[in-house]
């Protein structure tokens, strides 16, 4: 069995604005690198083999403050992004519900509100599979994975064996520098935390 810590990545500067990110780059704020430097010490007691990221700068820079303490590398992976909120980035949900009111009514009731960018159900076969694979290449191991609201959602659903709909309906939106864990084992998820 594999235990895999999940990590939203620190506070970034769109988040103070609302708005929403997907794919774009977005730099942490000065409370995200706390968020960070919090995180890793709330870690600090925690054997780890590995500590992956996404490749998306609010995510490797969250995930470094745990990794250089410990002389680890952080892997960048891009199948750990958020999922691609396509014309939507960079705006806020009243800006979407004033441009897009057809669409963000969808989003509200559970689907993906964007025409573009990427369904919650393809994004959530990309996390799921991501960390299926992470898992695998550290049997027995401790490993961690610092990603975004909606895959770590996504793989919280997966190990509750509900849809990504119902656990958006249902769960919170995960905070910024949150910790949780699952584990891993013959590529079946169950939530720890």
């Amino acid at each position: 069995m594999t235990t895999v810590y999940l990590a939203r990545h620190g506070e970034s500067d769109w988040n103070v604005e609302r708005r929403w990110q997907g794919h774009a780059d977005r730099p942490l704020t000065d409370r995200g690198r706390e968020q960070a430097q919090a995180l890793a010490a709330r870690l600090a007691g925690v054997e780890l083999d590995a500590i992956y990221a996404s490749d998306l700068r609010r995510a490797w820079e969250t995930a470094e403050a745990v990794a250089v303490p410990r002389g680890l590398e952080v892997v960048r992976r891009p199948e750990l992004r958020e999922v691609d909120v396509g014309s939507w980035s960079g705006f806020t949900r009243d800006e979407c519900a004033d441009r897009f009111p057809d669409a963000f009514l969808r989003w509200q009731e559970g689907g993906s509100g964007w025409d573009d960018g990427e369904s919650y159900e393809d994004m959530g076969v990309r996390i799921v599979t991501a960390v299926q694979q992470l898992a695998a290449e550290h049997p027995d191991g401790s490993i961690l994975v610092v990603s975004h609201g909606g895959p770590i959602r996504a793989v919280h659903a997966h190990a509750l064996g509900v849809d990504i709909a119902t656990h958006r309906r249902t769960g919170p939106v995960e905070p910024n520098a949150r910790l949780s864990s699952v584990s891993v084992e013959d590529g079946r998820f169950a939530r720890i935390e």
